[in-house]
Order: structure tokens, then sequence, then C-alpha cells
């Protein structure tokens, strides 16, 4: 069961937070509240068996197809693809 909190913040730091969001792969605010908090609260991100086989996937094509990318556009690729609006890319 889901709890649901409200939770103020200045309009300033919420813009800064949307951008930055966005930018690090998150679908919206509240997913990089919750990671953020499950990072302090147990003291790394949380992967899923199901993440860590897909994070050796994509590891293994990138070889294959020498597509390295930089860390965050591996990691906005992976969020996109957990949520399911993950477009092919040329």
């Amino acid at each position: 069961m889901n709890a649901q909190i409200n939770l103020r913040l200045p309009e300033a730091l919420l813009l800064k937070t949307k951008k930055y969001a966005q930018k690090q792969g998150f679908g919206n605010v509240q997913e990089f509240i919750k990671e953020t908090i499950r990072e302090k609260v147990f003291g790394e991100p949380e992967i899923t068996p199901e993440g860590f086989e897909l994070i050796k996937k994509l590891i293994e094509v990138s070889n294959k197809k020498n597509l390295w990318k930089t860390e965050e556009e591996l990691f906005t690729m992976l969020r996109e693809r957990r949520n399911g609006t993950h477009n092919k890319r040329k």
C-alpha cells in the first residue's frame, strides 16, 4: 500500500528540480523525489533484478554495435524503457 504526502517547495526550487529530473530521464518530479529518498534511506539506488538484466543487455548490445554514450544518456534510456516511453533511436 502506498501513502500519499503533500510537499511544498519554493517555486524556484521546483522549476530547477523539474529541469534536473527531465534532464536525468525521470518521467516526472515525483519519480525523482522517490529515487532520491531511496538513495538517502538505503544508501544506494535500487536496482531490481530486471533492471540489472536490462543493464547487462544494454552493455552487450552497446559493445557489439559500438554505441557507447554518456552516462547521462545511458540512464535516460534506461528510465525511458522502464517507463515504457523509450523511442528507437537512430
